[in-house]
């Protein structure tokens, strides 16, 4: 726990709270479950560029399995490019 949010360390760290797993998917680690920050730590966690870079891992891996089309994966990978460059 830090000592001026009272937070764990790993608060918001996208690789400790939602890091990819062997099966190339992302899973929250059963260490997480019981901690009471765990949504407001994965919301967090989802906000910042590596939130961006994970819903573009998203967008892929719906085209890939064919649940998505051209159009939409281009037109949703277009908003992700243009929020990661926002500030830039």
């Amino acid at each position: 726990m830090t000592q001026k949010t009272g937070r764990p360390e790993c608060f918001g760290n996208l690789e400790s709270v939602f890091p990819m797993g062997r099966e190339g998917l992302r899973n929250t680690p059963s260490a997480c479950f019981p901690c009471v920050f765990k949504t407001e730590c994965l919301h967090a966690a989802m906000s910042g560029q590596s939130g961006l870079a994970v819903k573009e891992e998203f967008v892929d891996r719906a085209y890939a399995s064919g649940m998505m089309k051209f159009f939409e994966r281009w037109s949703r990978k277009k908003q992700i490019h243009r929020l990661k460059h926002k500030d830039g």
